[in-house]
């Protein structure tokens, strides 16, 4: 028996959206997680949760189950190889960093262990992350029905099939950044005609959350909400006929096209 539910070897924005989410709804007691980061300040916000911290990452791997890899695709080879003598058997490792292969993650760790591949997204840290997951042979039902529901505090979690992390990433993984790109020309817009910068980013933002929230509970077509706001020879028809003319969606798929491709050659 493991003395720490769940460990994060690193403590940067995701690491604690995810930490803070845990705890804040009480999915896990703060004191069943232990993180650690090479920079001891990083550490210090979660102290103030009641997380134990360390500043060795064989420590938190030795006592943890869950053990999450928080940090960058570059640093995965070197934390798997200064952990792998202290993870056992009965740990399981969570991985959040895109790019990373199952199977190019055993054979770095070099012996049989339990892995979870998975890919949040930043808005885990208001509570509205999404993350899909993807167990190897050696995790058991009831250990991945127990890491969902962890993850559930934070964020919706969809199982997926390996093949289509490369396409997660660009949907999901990445896209955060696509959303903020098009608040910010909403925004800029709506300054350009005349309304304060503040309160443009408000309506660009609400506009935004609350199409995304229609799409989620109306199940509906997008295409069909789309339809919904398009009244003949109106307003919206005429600023939707602007955004094809530019090629708006031609340009989103090729962007998260470039997106996978690099997620592709992260292997």
């Amino acid at each position: 028996m493991k003395e720490i539910k769940w460990g994060f070897i690193g403590c940067g924005n995701m690491a604690k959206a995810m930490i803070r989410g845990m705890v804040e709804h009480h999915a896990v007691e703060a004191a069943q997680i232990m993180a650690s980061d090479a920079l001891e300040s990083a550490t210090q916000p979660m102290k103030a949760l009641g997380v134990q911290t360390a500043v060795d990452n064989k420590e938190v791997a030795k006592k943890s189950h869950y053990l999450v890899l928080a940090v960058k695709p570059m640093f995965y080879p070197s934390v798997i190889e200064e952990i792998a003598p202290v993870v056992t058997e009965d740990t399981v490792v969570v991985t959040i960093a895109a790019g990373q292969e199952i199977a190019a993650m055993e054979q770095q760790f070099g012996k049989p262990v339990k892995l979870i591949r998975t890919m949040p997204n930043t808005p885990a840290m208001v509570g509205e992350g999404m993350t899909a997951i993807c167990p190897n042979e050696n995790v058991s039902a009831e250990e991945l029905e127990e890491m969902k529901q962890a993850f559930s505090a934070f964020c919706m979690v969809e199982q997926v099939p390996e093949r289509l992390m490369d396409a997660v990433t660009a949907v999901s993984g990445s896209s955060p950044a696509y959303v903020f790109l098009f608040v910010e020309a909403m925004a800029d817009a709506a300054v350009q005609l005349g309304m304060p910068r503040a309160q443009a980013y408000r309506f660009a933002a609400q506009a935004v959350l609350g199409s995304a929230k229609m799409v989620l509970e109306t199940g509906k077509h997008p295409g069909e909400l789309k339809d919904m706001v398009c009244s003949p020879a109106g307003t919206t028809i005429a600023a939707v006929k602007v955004l094809e003319e530019k090629g708006f969606r031609g340009a989103v798929m090729d962007a998260m096209e470039a997106c996978a491709d690099v997620s592709k050659g992260m292997k």
